[in-house]
């Protein structure tokens, strides 16, 4: 009695085990030619792969079509795939369309294949994959193989490896030569003209009259300012030259902006000086300031003025009228304003 209850019972658990998997029935492959015309069927069901490998040429379409079960009931599943092997391990997965009866199709085409399986010299391996939600195991069984057939009138595809992440050759770093100096005749032709230029410089600068009658002034009421803004002009034109001759960027970087900072602190108190002299009226060295009574004058000033700066008007809006007074800066020789500068 012990005996048949165990083997009821066994015999129960492989029932409900066989009926809770996945499978199909009519399961078909055909090739079909668009070149010739012919097509050629073969049957395959679970786990018994058709005997001969199909041949898939350019112009041929594989279409495969079959009923999926569940405990041997025509039914959908959640997944249905055609899944394609290359000899490597290389998959291609292609899904199935599969209506609510259970029968599912899919085709394959060369256009279809990736790169790597029409390369492929070994036969491609499909295998059918089922599955769903739920308890029912899931199928995966192998159909047919398939050998792939390339158009000899045209040339191969190719492919190309793509990037994958992971130690790569090192690295060695050649950088580039220090850039060479130009040849010495133009860089002397460069030295000559700017040479040049600083008598040119002061000549232009008597010729429009330049302002040397302060420079004693300038230095007793600032020396410090004066000398330190002038000595860090000459510092940097200095530091220049060591660039072009000795030194590196990265040594004269840092000697520039020292310099550069103090020329600006000491060029700001210089030049505040300075403006301290052109307000005070200080800065029109060799001419002094006169007033000229021009009661007698009324149709215009002396041929001798050369220049009116400012009118100050003590009875009426201009010079014609009686009592009006001119203060002028005057570029004439008379005796009563130049004051021999």
């Amino acid at each position: 009695m012990r005996f048949s209850i165990a083997s009821s019972l066994l015999l129960l658990t492989g029932a409900a085990s066989a009926a809770s998997s996945w499978g199909f029935t009519d399961g078909s492959v055909t090739v079909a030619s668009k070149k010739t015309g012919q097509t050629a069927t073969n049957k395959f069901s679970e786990q018994k792969p058709t005997k001969n490998a199909l041949v898939l040429g350019h112009t041929d379409t594989i279409k495969v079509s079959l009923t999926t079960t569940e405990a041997s009931k025509a039914k959908r599943p959640h997944q249905a795939f055609l899944v394609l092997t290359e000899s490597t391990g290389l998959e291609a997965p292609y899904p199935l369309n599969i209506k609510a009866s259970g029968k599912g199709t899919v085709e394959i085409t060369h256009k279809d294949l990736p790169v790597q399986l029409l390369l492929s010299d070994t036969p491609i391996k499909a295998n059918l994959v089922l599955g769903s939600f739920g308890s029912s195991k899931p199928l995966i069984s192998p159909v047919f193989d398939i050998e792939i057939q390339l158009d000899p009138n045209t040339p191969a595809p190719q492919y190309e490896a793509p990037l994958r992440y992971g130690p790569r050759a090192q690295i060695n770093h050649i950088f580039r030569a220090d850039p060479k100096s130009p040849p010495k005749i133009i860089s002397l032709a460069f030295v000559l003209a700017i040479l040049a230029a600083i008598p040119t410089l002061f000549l232009g600068w008597l010729a429009l009259g330049a302002n040397v009658y302060h420079i004693s002034k300038a230095l007793g009421a600032a020396p410090v300012s004066h000398a330190v803004f002038f000595g860090s002009i000459i510092a940097i034109e200095g530091t220049f030259f060591l660039y072009y001759s000795t030194w590196n960027l990265f040594q004269t970087l840092p000697v520039i902006g020292l310099l550069g900072a103090v020329s600006f602190l000491s060029g700001t108190k210089a030049l505040s000086e300075v403006q301290s002299r052109r307000l005070a009226g200080e800065r029109l060295a060799g001419f002094k300031t006169g007033t000229l009574d021009m009661t007698a004058c009324q149709s215009g000033p002396p041929d001798d003025v050369a220049l009116v700066v400012a009118m100050v008007v003590e009875d009426g809006d201009t010079y014609m009228m009686d009592g009006a007074r001119w203060e002028l800066f005057v570029t004439s020789k008379s005796s009563d304003f130049y004051d021999g500068g």
